[in-house]
Order: C-alpha cells, then sequence, then structure tokens
C-alpha cells in the first residue's frame, strides 16, 4: 500500500517542528504552542502572583514568545523558555501593583474521587487552604522557587531557568521556604 504524502496543513507533533512552522509564517502551527502550554502558563502565572490578570499576563507572555521566536536557542526547550516569559511578565505585575508577597493561587472545587466522602473532601479542601496560606507568607524569593518546584513540578534547571537563577540558588531557596514550610505546619499543628 502506498503511504499518502504528508500534508503541510497537519498539526506539527513537537515543539521543534512547531517552532519552525512558526519561524516559517505558519501561525496555526504558534497556535499549537499556545494551546499546549496554555494552562501551565496560567497556572504560573496564577501561582506566581497574577491573581486575576493571570489571562492577560499570559496573552503578553505569548505575544513576546512569538516575537522573539527568533532569539529562541533551538537546542533548549522551548517550555522552560516560555515559563520564564512568563515568570518575568508575572513579576513585572506584581511589582508594579506593590503586591509582591500575595500569591494568588486558585484551585478548582475538590472532586471527591470514588469513595471519597464529603468529610474526606473536606478535609483535603481545607489542608489545601492552609497550605497555600502558608506558602503565601513565605517570601517572595523562597515562594518563587517553592511553587516553580513543587506546584508546577519544574525540575531544578527549569526553575533556574524559568527564575532566571543558578540551580545552587533554587536550591538553597527551596530549602529555606521548605524549612519555613514546616515550621508553619508544626505551629498549626500544635
Amino acid at each position: 500500500m502506498e503511504s499518502l504524502p504528508t500534508s503541510a496543513k497537519e498539526p506539527p507533533t513537537d515543539d521543534d517542528e512547531a517552532i519552525t512552522r512558526s519561524l516559517a509564517g505558519d501561525l496555526d502551527a504558534y497556535e499549537v504552542l499556545v494551546t499546549r502550554y496554555s494552562a501551565l502558563a496560567h497556572r504560573t502565572a496564577a501561582m506566581l502572583g497574577a491573581a486575576d490578570e493571570a489571562e492577560d499576563v499570559v496573552q503578553e507572555a505569548f505575544v513576546k514568545a512569538y516575537r522573539h521566536l527568533t532569539s529562541f536557542r533551538r537546542d533548549a526547550h522551548f517550555r522552560p523558555w516560555l515559563l520564564r516569559i512568563v515568570a518575568n511578565e508575572t513579576h513585572n505585575l506584581t511589582r508594579s501593583r506593590g503586591r509582591r508577597d500575595r500569591l494568588a493561587a486558585r484551585l478548582t472545587e475538590a472532586v471527591p474521587a470514588s469513595g471519597e466522602g464529603p468529610e474526606e473532601t473536606a478535609v483535603a479542601t481545607d489542608r489545601r487552604a492552609r497550605l497555600l496560606d502558608a506558602v503565601r507568607t513565605l517570601p517572595e524569593r523562597e515562594r518563587e522557587t517553592v511553587v516553580c518546584r513543587y506546584f508546577l513540578q519544574l525540575s531544578e534547571a527549569e526553575t533556574a531557568q524559568v527564575l532566571d537563577l543558578p540551580v545552587g540558588t533554587v536550591k538553597s531557596r527551596t530549602s529555606r521556604g521548605l524549612a519555613r514550610l514546616r515550621e508553619e505546619v508544626a505551629r498549626d499543628l500544635t
């Protein structure tokens, strides 16, 4: 059986192909990247302090990423590069509005897992809320690394790239942040 030629209009299968086609002017290919990373970008902006303005931050980040796509190092990964832009945009927003110490985290309504009743759901929701309250009290530098590492599940290297920090700084800030969280949780339990 003869294979059919691949159409240039088929969606790109990976980031590298999407970037190559975007650089050649294929806006549909860039839309694939937007679709692929939009939810993560929104979570990143919200967790780093954009709150209700996360949508604006993400839109601006995607526009900037597209405008600067020619400067993207092709040997790097797109995700941490984009999240660095999102983090920078969020930082600019929080700095400009003077609320650096505020972390606005939005969690979707807890959906009970199979076998989990309303009491367990309420306890889990309360624990999540208390943890987020404790994270909000962290100094901004520590909060950013903890959010990237544990809420966004980025590696140390990706966190370093997103926050434009050396890996060692990410490690020390994360360690200090976790130590403060442990102290806060211990106080909460006593």
